[in-house]
């Protein structure tokens, strides 16, 4: 799995309850044929992103088909969360 490119939001907290900023990452992914992630559709990953207080971390994620926006039951593997984490934290301030 690599990751090809990326948009990010900022996401408001219109009741101020929770603290520290987050962001909507949707990853564009490049899969190799032969993983069981593979789709001919394509394959997104839309991650949760948590900066608070320097802290940061994923808080939630999950794969979906691009074409079709389905979601997709796989997790992620603990070095592929590991690069997602890292990818993250290096365009959080695009």
């Amino acid at each position: 799995m690599n990751i090809t490119g990326h948009t990010v939001e900022k996401l408001v907290d219109p009741f101020g309850m929770l603290s520290g900023d987050r962001y909507e990452f949707f990853l564009n992914l490049k899969v190799d044929e032969e993983d069981e992630l593979y789709s001919e559709k394509g394959v997104g990953l839309r991650v949760l992103f948590v900066a608070d207080n320097g802290e940061m971390k994923i808080s939630n994620y999950h794969f979906y088909e691009e074409e079709t926006e389905e979601v997709l039951d796989f997790e992620l593997e603990e070095d592929e969360e590991r690069l997602v984490f890292d990818y993250c934290k290096d365009h959080l301030e695009e």
